[in-house]
């Protein structure tokens, strides 16, 4: 499991290891806890001897499934999935897929094009000013880097923020502000049981934001599941916005509702999240796809 130390490493290293598995956790800068067996440490994802440090790591320890959780690895993951060693089982999804995922601009793009909602969206520089922006994206307005992840640099520009919006590049996206509930839909896509040679099929577990780290954005501070019975156009536009990019495996996403109560995809990422201990259904799908190998180790 890599990102070992993050949020996302540490829920999901917590649930393996209540189900008895041995967790083999690797990070730039571990975190010592009881989410995992062991740890080891491995360069920043930039850096192009990573996944060297991984194949090696992996090798060494018998690893039988890598389970990434952090962003920025997931292109060169899926570049060189099978690069890895027979036996170690790699959790990501096609290339293609990985990459709209990974550039929101390319995400909205892709969702538009298929005819699912999201936020009126464009780059700063489809807009000849602030205020061609504010007219068009309505005020305020969300200015976020086009890859990034954790909230990090995302912001509300309204009329009083000329200087911001002219400092724009062409790495940022510009939405519409949705100011409804928002959601944190798991979902899995199944691409087959490797146990049973059975099709997967793709689940939708629905969570329900009660707080952020920065007043309406950013990373949420909680959590609770919500029955998808009780939102279904979300759990179902969830559902077809992970289709629609051709992703399998564990997903993450965000979804908010417009003031018609329209929900809208903002973005999606292609791996567990730190909300997956809200729905440890999604964990289960993982081991029954990939069997549960490593347990009791």
């Amino acid at each position: 499991m890599t990102g070992s130390g993050g949020p996302a490493g540490i829920a999901l290293g917590q649930q393996l290891r209540g189900r008895g598995h041995h967790v083999i956790g690797v990070d730039l800068a571990p975190v010592p806890g009881e989410h995992v067996s062991e740890q080891h440490r491995v360069p920043a994802a930039s850096d192009p001897g990573m996944l060297d440090a991984l194949r090696e790591i992996a090798g060494r320890t018998a690893a039988e499934l890598l389970i990434p959780t952090v962003s920025e690895e997931l292109p060169g993951l899926a570049r060189q999935a099978g690069t890895f060693p027979p036996a170690v089982a790699v959790l990501i999804a096609p290339l293609a897929a990985v990459l709209d995922a990974d550039d929101k601009l390319r995400t909205m793009q892709r969702l538009a094009a298929a005819g699912l909602a999201v936020p009126a969206f464009g780059r700063p520089d489809d807009f000849g000013s602030l205020g061609e922006a504010l007219d068009d994206l309505g005020a305020p307005f969300i200015a976020k880097p086009r890859v990034s992840r954790g909230g990090r640099g995302v912001r509300l520009l309204d009329a009083d923020a000329a200087g911001a919006f002219a400092a724009l590049g062409e790495g940022e996206l510009l939405q519409q502000f949705a100011p409804g509930e928002e959601y944190a839909p798991v979902v899995f896509a199944g691409g087959g049981s490797r146990s049973a040679g059975e099709p997967g099929e793709t689940t939708v577990h629905l969570l329900r934001k009660t707080g952020w780290r920065n007043g309406r954005l950013g990373n949420a501070t909680g959590v609770v599941p919500v029955p998808n019975r009780a939102a279904p156009r979300v759990a179902e536009l969830a559902r077809d916005a992970v289709d629609a990019l051709g992703l399998t495996g564990p997903v993450d996403l965000d979804i908010r509702l417009l003031p018609d109560g329209t929900p809208v995809v903002l973005e999606i990422n292609a791996r567990f999240g730190a909300n997956s201990r809200a729905a440890p259904e999604l964990l289960g799908r993982v081991l029954a796809e990939y069997g549960t190998a490593g347990a009791n180790r």
